[in-house]
């Protein structure tokens, strides 16, 4: 039996508006391998408080990485990985726990901010020039459990490897492993900060229908679309949707 709409809180017109985002979402991630959870959180903020829905994400991600995984496993950057998973798994307690503790306003605006400011990062198209090594990785993955308290783990890592000399295969396949691994760490950490509760799982449930579809469609454009293009696209409704979420937290803060 699928869950009710009414356990959730939700109107029907706040379900249908977040099936939609649900379905856009997973499309972006069955094409570029990242901004599932980003996209989902900051359209959810615009409607209610999105606390409850990063513990569903995490769980969200791990079905769509699982989706995903076949055909990429040769592709992945196993010793970059690595070094980012350290990384993200001394900071996220500490991210998880905050997040927990922050009131709906406040947690709407930090989710918001760090998005926006995530994304602006990747919009600016900065490089490297050149592959960097064991500390970079640490960094950028102690960055990325720190967005992780706001479902956004992926976006530190994206930006990361944007801005190296990283063919896109390698790309699209190390970011879907990473968030795989990341996200069943995350986990045990979600229910320690009491994060991972029996909503979690029902929300997660009224999701999967809209995730494999999107999942589906976005993976068949991924061969024959051209990334930059999709890649613009995408930052550019992140960028819109985190800044219409920090406004509306601000209103309500003030």
């Amino acid at each position: 039996m699928m869950p009710s709409i009414s356990a959730l809180g939700l109107a029907p017109w706040q379900m249908a508006y977040l099936a939609l985002c649900i379905l856009g979402a997973a499309w972006v991630r069955g094409y570029s391998g990242f901004g599932f959870s980003a996209l989902v959180v900051t359209s959810a903020a615009l409607v209610t408080d999105p606390v409850p829905f990063v513990a569903a994400l995490v769980m969200c991600e791990i079905v769509l990485s699982f989706g995903q995984a076949r055909g990429v496993v040769a592709q992945i950057d196993w010793r970059r990985m690595s070094g980012m998973l350290v990384g993200a798994s001394v900071v996220m307690p500490f991210s998880f726990a905050l997040i927990a503790r922050l009131g709906e306003d406040v947690a709407r605006m930090a989710i918001s901010a760090m998005v926006l400011v995530i994304c602006l990062a990747m919009a600016r198209g900065f490089q490297f020039g050149r592959e960097i090594g064991t500390p970079g990785n640490l960094v950028a993955g102690a960055a990325s459990g720190l967005a992780n308290g706001a479902a956004a783990g992926g976006l530190p890592i994206a930006v990361y490897l944007a801005a190296q000399p990283v063919a896109a295969p390698v790309f699209r396949a190390t970011m879907i492993a990473y968030l795989t691994l990341l996200c069943l760490i995350a986990l045990p950490v979600l229910w320690w900060a009491g994060l991972l509760v029996g909503q979690s799982f029902m929300i997660l449930a009224l999701m999967a229908p809209f995730m494999g579809l999107g999942l589906w469609v976005g993976g068949r454009r991924f061969t024959s679309a051209n990334p930059q293009d999709f890649k613009k696209f995408t930052l550019l409704l992140l960028i819109v949707l985190s800044g219409l979420g920090l406004a509306r937290s601000l209103w309500g803060v003030l």
